[in-house]
Parts: structure tokens; sequence; C-alpha cells
């Protein structure tokens, strides 16, 4: 529901036409543990004001979390509307609902704090297509999570955002990116000019929403040829069904930016991604090549969202978010892949060694 600080306003209409009163967030009890995060993603991340409208979008699974996010913006004393998407919608989402889209339109903010579902990322990029057109300040956390709360939420976003600032600079000047791992990682990224680096720190604009936690630069590559060993994560609604994968990697082939072998002792794992990654003609191209930058995380912990920035290459097979990095192509899906501990040369410069970044932030 709607909720100000001006408690004279018109209540808010019923959220919910699927039966059943709408959930209140506000007075929805939550693990105080989970505001330290919840105020750096409401106060720094997103830098809300009390003149500004909020659209917040949750589930079932995840409105405790939301609740502690909509506690900090009753902090801040921003109008927001909630929603709980299984109170409107049955889930797995088929299109985005009518009465959310409404609401984003007339929004300056907005946070998106769900589970991932098999086949909702075409509702989520119906919600992007808003946020882009709207430039509305956007954060998505799929698959946000207690543990990710208590962690990659309580970085430093200010130290992320000035080591984000040193690699991007770096990495627009460059013309290829080479990446090395002991595990068996050996792979180039010959970089296109005509493509933009985009800087996601966790300190979002109105010019690119972001993912919370925060801290990965990223561009639309030119070219990407070699081996990856993916003993970190993969992302969509594959994390949640293989977890870490640490014990069990996933080795890919990349030739001319394509996907051409995928190999794993983990044969459910190796099917499902070769499946996701054929999905359309260009499910299986690299759409995203990313360095992730938030120097807080210690390690993968078996989720994408969190894990994706962690310090390393990370890349992404299908959409290249071509509004934001000028990539001309398409793809109805994207999927994130995440290794460790890499070695990474910028050009001829080396900036990562085993993990750590040799830069100071």
């Amino acid at each position: 529901m709607t909720r100000s600080v001006d408690e004279t306003q018109t209540p808010a209409l019923p959220q919910t036409s699927r039966g059943g009163k709408p959930t209140d967030l506000s007075q929805l009890p939550f693990d105080p543990e989970l505001t330290p995060g919840a105020r750096n993603a409401v106060n720094v991340c997103l830098r809300v004001q009390p003149h500004e409208k909020v659209t917040v979008i949750t589930d079932e699974a995840t409105k405790e979390i939301a609740a502690s996010l909509v506690r900090e913006l009753e902090v801040v004393g921003a109008p927001y509307r909630a929603w709980v998407l299984e109170e409107i919608a049955q889930r797995p989402l088929s299109t985005l609902p009518t009465e959310i889209i409404a609401d984003l339109e007339t929004s300056q903010v907005s946070i998106f704090a769900v589970q991932a579902q098999t086949n909702e990322l075409r509702t989520r990029m119906q919600m992007t297509d808003v946020v882009n057109l709207h430039k509305i300040r956007h954060a998505h956390m799929v698959n946000i999570n207690r543990q990710i709360m208590l962690e990659g939420m309580r970085a430093d976003f200010l130290k992320v955002d000035r080591i984000s600032v040193k690699v991007v600079e770096k990495l627009r000047q460059a013309k290829q990116v080479r990446a090395k791992t002991a595990a068996g990682t050996d792979l180039v990224a010959d970089l296109n000019p005509n493509y933009r680096w985009v800087k996601t720190s966790g300190i979002i604009s109105p010019d690119k929403w972001g993912n919370l936690p925060g801290g990965e630069v990223f561009t639309t590559p030119g070219e990407v040829n070699g081996t990856l060993v993916i003993d970190g994560v993969v992302g969509d609604y594959l994390c949640a069904k293989f977890g870490n994968l640490r014990e069990s990697p996933l080795t890919i082939r990349i030739t001319k930016n394509r996907v051409v072998e995928a190999h794993s002792a983990n044969s459910d794992l190796e099917n499902d991604f070769w499946k996701y990654t054929h999905t359309d003609e260009n499910s299986d191209r690299v759409g995203e090549f990313a360095i992730g930058t938030n120097i807080e995380l210690k390690d993968v912990i078996g989720q994408i969202l969190q894990d994706e920035k962690y310090p390393g290459v990370h890349i992404a097979f299908g959409n290249p978010y071509g509004a934001h990095t000028g990539a001309e192509w398409y793809s109805s899906t994207h999927i994130d892949v995440v290794g460790r501990k890499f070695d990474i040369w910028v050009d001829d410069e080396q900036i990562m060694r085993d993990g750590h970044f040799l830069l100071e932030a």
C-alpha cells in the first residue's frame, strides 16, 4: 500500500485483484539485523529524498527484506507503494502486471526485491524498459536474501565506487582484456570501441539502473575467445538449483563470442546451461563482459546477485543491455557466469593477481 509522512492523505486503493487483503509491509516484523543493509540501500545507494515517490516490488519469499527497506523509506519520509507479486498475479509471471507498470511510470525511484522464478526474465526486461524510459533510479535485487543483506549490502559503496572508477577508466582506453585462473580459465576479450563501458558500483543514478549489492563495470565485448572455468556460480533460475560450483565446475569453450562446448561432471548443470544458452539465436553469444569490483566481498557464496560483484571477470551470455552499452543486437535471455581468483591484464598492465586488485581504492 501507499504510505507517506502525511497520514491524512487519501488511502491507497487495494493493490490486489486475486482476493484477500494486501500485505501492509510497514506492519510486518523483520529481523533488525537487516536494517544496516536496508539503510545503505535507501540512503547511500539510492539517495532517496522525502519528495520522491518510490515503487517497491517484492514477493512472498522476500517480503521480510522488503519490510526492512520500507521502514527506511518511512524514516526518510518518502511516499511509496509496495507490491507483493503473488497478491496480483500468478507466478511465474507471464507478463508484468499493468498496475505495477502504471505505478512505476509515476515514480522517481524503484526497488525490485524478489526471488527469480523460471522464465520470468521477460517480465524483468519489461520492468527495466520502463525504468530506462523514465530514468528511474532502480535497485535490482533479484534473489536477495538474509546472507546478502548481512554481507554485500553492508559494503562501503563509496569505497567500491572509487575502485570502480579507477578500473573503468583503464578499460575505456583499452583494446584487450586477458584473464587466467589456476583452475584453467584462459580467456581473451577484444574490445569494441563503439560499445560503452558502464559502471554500476552500488551508487545508482538515473542513467543506469543497478543491481544491489553493487560493484561491477561491464561492456558488450567485440569478441571473446578461450576457455572459462565456472567454479563460482551460474545465474538466473539456475543459481537456486545448482548454487556454489566449487566442487562441480562448468567448463565452457568460447569461439568468436559463441559457446561451442560446455562440460561438467554434473550432467544436469551441463544440460540445463546448454538448453538455456540455446533458447534463441543469440542466447549463446557473449552479451556482457564484466569485472567485479566489490572489494569487500571475500568469496563466492552461491548467490549470483552478490557473486557477480566478487572481484574477477564474469561474463553473461544473451542480452547485451544495448540501451546502455550501445550493442545493436538482442536476446530474450541473459545468464551470468562467475569464476574465482583471476589474474587480469588490461592490454599489457596487470590489474589483478589471484583475485586481488593491484590498484588502490
